[in-house]
């Protein structure tokens, strides 16, 4: 539900990262913000409660001019994982663009994933979206702890979906950005399909993806 005004040459787009409680949404949007370039890149907003959890949301805004003038804002959002929050992650969820399921890699965790891979799928219906018509991409975070599920049973999961699953540790850096780039990439050409970013707007998707997802000096 990208927010367009073709008179001022704008448009703003929502990412949201959802998941389970304690999977690791706002160290994802930590390490994006540790990560990436600071061109273009606004400031993380973190709401938290006292026992630093995430209460309302994390913020991450993106920018991007491309060469025509049209300006592109990406604002990306976490969303509280407890279940007493739920209302709260409907109202964040209401016009997102695309969506990162940050689930939890430990063996003990996968009835939490379930349940709240469920939850998003009723919380979009809910606010009037469709799971299977919006980007979607699964980060299998925590990689980096002991007893968790193997990349096989991973893909014999998630593989028949078609969705592209991403392995991660927020901790440690690893898949972060990978994730990002993948679910960015996905909302480009949906809306390019539906807006004509490259023929109608002059928004070339190399250049947007670049400009959104450039690493700070010294990360590969």
């Amino acid at each position: 539900m990208i927010e367009y005004d073709e008179q001022q040459r704008k448009l703003v787009l929502k990412l949201v990262y959802y998941g389970p409680a304690l999977s690791g949404k706002t160290t994802n949007l930590l390490c994006l913000h540790d990560l990436l370039s600071n061109e273009g890149r606004g400031e993380l907003m973190v709401l938290d409660t006292v026992d630093d959890r995430t209460i309302y949301f994390d913020l991450l805004p993106f920018f991007y001019v491309s060469p025509s003038g049209f300006r592109i804002k990406l604002k990306v959002f976490t969303v509280p994982g407890q279940v007493r929050h739920d209302a709260t992650r409907k109202a964040v969820l209401q016009r997102a663009d695309g969506i990162v399921f940050v689930a939890d890699s430990q063996k003990g965790e996968m009835a939490n994933n379930a349940e709240s891979f469920a939850n998003l799928e009723r919380n979009l219906s809910f606010v009037g979206l469709a799971i299977g018509k919006l980007p979607l991409v699964i980060q299998f975070n925590k990689r980096d702890l002991d007893a968790i599920i193997t990349p096989e049973e991973i893909s014999g999961t998630w593989g028949p979906t078609g969705l592209p699953v991403v392995l991660a540790s927020a901790l440690r850096g690893d898949g972060i950005v990978e994730t990002y780039e993948q679910v960015v990439s996905l909302i480009y050409d949906a809306l390019d399909s539906r807006l004509g970013l490259t023929s109608r707007l002059g928004v070339e998707k190399a250049d947007f993806l670049r400009s959104v997802t450039r690493r700070q000096q010294g990360y590969q």
